[in-house]
């Protein structure tokens, strides 16, 4: 934990486990930065900005952005000041490259990940979730294949992440499914037995 009591923290979840929002609630509930490599991404591609065009040129290659490059994003995100006392990582590491990484840049600073909060969500039911998800929102593309795919390539990347961070204490493991309010507060509470308490508002 920071002097400022705000954490360091990560979170991981498969598609569909909601994920993005329980990010949004702890990023508030703390005033710490949700930090998002995907949206960095996207913003630099929106923005025109060198990074941007770099990305998009890789992306629409078909490939994927190099880790020495996110590993740089990151890096820099982190610098800011908003980052310096806590924040929430989302989409990143995504290798153990990255994490192996993501420990140097901390410990420049003399700090570390205070917890990773591992959202688990039944994969049945997961698929049931994104089927309804892409039906309300029109995404043809998002087939039941195309939706177990992406579930066991998540599955098959994040392990060894989770077996990295499980050696180190670190994971804390919440059942994502549910309404969103009982997920919340399974976290809050999940972080609270680390010792990691929710600011009263």
């Amino acid at each position: 934990m920071s002097a400022s009591g705000k954490p360091r923290l990560l979170i991981v979840g498969p598609p569909g486990s909601g994920k993005g929002t329980q990010a949004a609630f702890l990023s508030e509930r703390f005033g710490i930065p949700a930090i998002s490599t995907g949206d960095i991404f996207r913003a630099n591609i929106k923005g025109g900005t060198p990074l941007g065009k770099q990305v998009q040129e890789l992306v629409r290659g078909g490939g994927y952005v190099p880790d020495s490059l996110t590993n740089e994003i990151v890096r820099d995100r982190l610098h800011q000041p908003d980052a310096l006392d806590g924040f929430l990582l989302d989409g990143y590491p995504r290798t153990t490259d990255q994490v192996v990484a993501l420990d140097a840049l901390l410990a420049e600073n003399g700090t570390s990940l205070d917890a990773v909060v591992q959202l688990q969500a039944e994969t049945e039911e997961v698929v049931v979730r994104l089927l309804k998800r892409a039906e309300a929102e029109g995404r043809p593309d998002d087939t039941e294949d195309v939706i177990r795919h992406r579930l066991e390539l998540y599955a098959k990347e994040t392990a060894p992440l989770i077996e990295v961070f499980t050696a180190r204490g670190l994971v804390v493991a919440v059942d994502g499914l549910g309404e969103v309010s009982e997920v919340t507060a399974r976290i809050d509470a999940a972080l609270a037995a680390r010792g990691i308490i929710v600011p009263a508002v």
